[in-house]
């Protein structure tokens, strides 16, 4: 069999993998990416937080991103019943960028990965990892090249090896380190669509969320993309999404029925894209890191996309992760869990605080709310943006007592 020896393995090429390369060829490694999947490739996650640009910035990957010409957007817009408010990203607490894009993923992630290969990063399509030993002096993972009739099983001893496959979670399973979310099962149904939206009656700038009319723990996204097609999804509990009748087109189109503005909206929308789900994607590990790994974005863990977090914890991981390996490969001794565990918490629990409150109904309750206190809207707008680490914020530095306390008045 066949052993190679690389630096630095990245075990999948979306944004935190692309980002990493990038990261980590600034600094100066030789970077090997092994990706399961042919790209381009679909993938959900589509509507960006302004905070990811600074990560993408600081890969060297802004101008390609930019010149693609990509859907602008400037912040979110909230409905619920007659209820509708917007927050504008670049009216905020935090410093940094204010704006950012909608994307459809399978383009994005594409360009961020050719980018990698640019910058000297070698990716490597269909190829999978089979196992993963981390006992000895360095890490010894076993792949298979699955891009020729015959698979063919090679070695690979890596100096490190991030795990940023997303919801493959590679490392986790292979290394018994998945454990529960503690959310509640949920099933995102979604697809793309020509939306038909007439010009002038919707903004384009902004991700749409929408309220289900009877049920505040169901909500729907509808992201608009340059192109005249939007990305259309619902999620649910997976219990209220089953006793529905149909495929998985009809379901979703049988729940978008239920709220009145927003059928009405998609009243010309062409659906041409046959629906998919994902259930189950909340997820959680027993630890971000160990002896010659860590664990990136959503192969760590992945909350819900109600607020489109997840490729800003993928990237954000990405940024604190570089820099560690990048100080361990030099021979210094670094604490991972105070460099790299714990500041990455620290954003996904102020998330986790408000994904909760989402679903208790509280933190609706908080934005629909008719007098608004402009400080705390932009505070409550900065973490929306995805400056969830941005300590200067109260409602980061104590998100859990901050956001409680709102609830209260605004309930009242």
């Amino acid at each position: 069999m066949n052993i190679e020896h690389h630096d630095i393995l990245i075990i999948g090429a979306g944004p935190a993998g692309s980002v990493a390369a990038g990261l980590l060829r600034q600094l100066g490694h030789k970077v090997l990416i092994v990706e399961r999947e042919t790209f381009p490739r679909f993938s959900i996650g589509e509507s960006l937080l302004p905070q990811s640009m600074e990560f993408i910035e600081q890969a060297g990957m802004l101008q390609a991103v930019v010149e693609h010409g990509f859907q602008f957007k400037n912040g979110a817009s909230f409905v619920r019943g007659e209820y509708h408010t917007d927050f504008d990203f670049r009216d905020k607490h935090s410093s940094g960028w204010g704006t950012t894009y909608q994307v459809p993923r399978a383009d994005f992630d594409h360009i961020l990965a050719c980018e990698a290969q640019r910058q000297g990063t070698e990716i490597r399509y269909r190829h999978r990892v089979l196992e993963a030993d981390f006992s000895g002096t360095q890490p010894v993972v076993r792949i298979a090249d699955e891009s020729e009739p015959q698979p063919r099983p090679y070695v690979v001893h890596a100096r490190f090896v991030l795990d940023a496959s997303g919801f493959g979670r590679v490392l986790p399973r292979l290394l018994n380190l998945e454990r529960p979310s503690g959310f509640p099962l949920r099933t995102a149904h979604f697809t793309h669509i020509q939306d038909g939206i007439a010009a002038g009656s919707f903004d384009r700038n902004k991700i749409r969320i929408t309220v289900h009319p009877k049920h505040h723990d169901v909500w729907y996204w509808l992201i608009p993309f340059s192109n005249g097609r939007s990305s259309v999804g619902v999620v649910a509990e997976d219990t209220f999404i089953q006793h529905l009748d149909g495929d998985e087109t009809q379901k979703l189109q049988a729940l978008v029925h239920d709220d009145p503005s927003l059928h009405a909206l998609l009243g010309q929308a062409v659906w041409d894209t046959p629906a998919r789900k994902l259930t189950g994607y909340a997820a959680n590990v027993v630890s971000l890191y160990g002896p010659g790994y860590a664990l990136l974005g959503n192969a760590g863990e992945f909350l819900d996309p109600i607020f489109s977090s997840g490729v800003t914890i993928a990237m954000k991981s990405a940024s604190l992760a570089c820099d560690a390996v990048h100080r361990t490969l030099q021979g210094e001794v670094v604490d991972w869990e105070a460099t790299y565990a714990r500041p990455l918490k620290r954003g996904v629990d102020t998330f986790r605080t408000f994904v909760e409150s989402w679903y208790a109904g509280g933190f609706q309750d908080v934005i629909f709310h008719e007098r608004q206190e402009t400080q705390i809207r932009r505070m409550i707008s900065s973490i929306l943006a995805g400056y969830a680490w941005d300590i200067s914020n109260p409602f980061v530095a104590e998100s859990k007592r901050r956001l409680t306390a709102l609830e209260a008045i605004c309930a009242t």
